[in-house]
């Protein structure tokens, strides 16, 4: 018996091998080879040789601090206001180039707040970088529920034996089929602010009143626009993820709640949810990943801008490694993405562990 399964052993592994070798050679030994530049100046073409830096990549870019700016006063210690009455106070740079303040030294203004008659300012070694933290946190945080609930609903309508429900699950499921690519460069002449769909049909609808919105190039509205974009590009993959977990429920499960008396609320709470536990950690996992990594989407669509408010992580590692040849700068954004990956990633399977 021992001999048998030591044998049943060696041939699993044998097969397994080389899917092992695969992950390590395009997974494991990258990102071992990304940590290890992440601690140099390695730059794509440089005539300099390349130096051990040890962690400077990651204090340059994770470098914050908060000053705490005084409104300036006149003689009379009054408080000097401009025309519009606001408080003026003085500029950051007499702060991070000041010989007083060498902490401080080449760090610009991120963003800030009111505290009284102060101006609490954060500034940081590298803005760009936090603004795409704080993009990329909050993509993923607008688009994994509200992706997954789009797909839940259209995955409830199509679950029923009505005759043609085959045309609308291929034609929800059709814009996943598509390339990320096409899908971009189509809702870009969407969102036009010129002659763009969205507009045309605003301005239809309110009969001439909405006068037209440049939706990717206003930094209030690009990163939303994104969103949307995103949300309805994958919601017809993660419908196919929930309808395959509504198949899985018995149906003598629905006929005992039928014969209770049961609400359709009540159904839905007391017998679909729960028999789609698993298939809800599978869909929260994907989408999270696949939210962690848009960067089809701004390369094509708004390049970062306006003004930096669509910069994502992924972006960044990108811009700087080949854009700029900052292949130092581009795998220390690698290994905090993948480190704030595998936090979340631990957190989700605590949280929808088993009890």
């Amino acid at each position: 018996m021992a001999t048998k399964l030591t044998q049943s052993n060696r041939a699993g592994w044998l097969f397994a091998l080389p899917g092992f070798g695969l992950i390590a050679m395009f997974i494991i030994l990258p990102f071992f080879f990304a940590f290890w530049l992440s601690l140099t100046n390695q730059r794509l073409i440089s005539p300099n040789p390349t130096e051990f830096v040890g962690l400077q990549n990651y204090q340059e870019m994770l470098s914050l601090a908060v000053v705490t700016l005084e409104p300036e006063r006149d003689d009379a210690g009054e408080i000097i206001r401009d025309e519009n009455g606001a408080a003026e106070y003085p500029r950051v740079r007499s702060i991070t180039r000041s010989d007083d303040y060498p902490q401080y030294d080449g760090m610009r203004e991120w963003f800030r707040w009111q505290s009284g008659d102060d101006a609490r300012v954060v500034i940081a070694s590298d803005v760009v970088f936090w603004k795409a933290l704080t993009n990329t946190l909050l993509f993923v945080l607008v688009v994994a529920p509200t992706q997954a609930a789009f797909a839940l609903g259209l995955a409830l309508l199509i679950n029923q034996r009505l005759r043609g429900i085959n045309v609308f699950r291929a034609i929800y499921f059709m814009p996943v089929v598509v390339s990320i690519v096409v899908v971009s460069l189509l809702w870009r002449f969407i969102y036009d602010g010129q002659d763009g769909l969205l507009n045309a049909v605003l301005g239809f609808l309110s009969f001439g009143l909405f006068e037209g919105h440049d939706w990717l190039g206003d930094p209030d509205t690009a990163l939303g626009s994104i969103m949307a974009m995103s949300i309805w590009q994958a919601v017809g993959f993660h419908m196919v993820i929930w309808l395959a977990g509504l198949q899985t429920i018995s149906p003598t499960l629905y006929e005992a709640a039928a014969i209770e008396g049961s609400s359709k609320w009540q159904t839905f709470r007391y017998v679909t949810w729960p028999g789609l536990r698993n298939t809800a950690v599978l869909i929260l996992i994907v989408i999270t990943m696949q939210s962690f990594a848009l960067f089809a989407q701004i390369d094509v669509m708004t390049n970062g801008g306006p003004l930096d408010s669509t910069q994502t992580m992924v972006f960044q590692a990108v811009e700087r490694g080949y854009g700029k040849q900052d292949i130092s700068g581009g795998s220390t954004i690698s290994v905090i993405l993948f480190l704030l990956v595998l936090t979340i990633s631990l957190i989700q399977r605590y949280l929808t562990r088993e009890r």
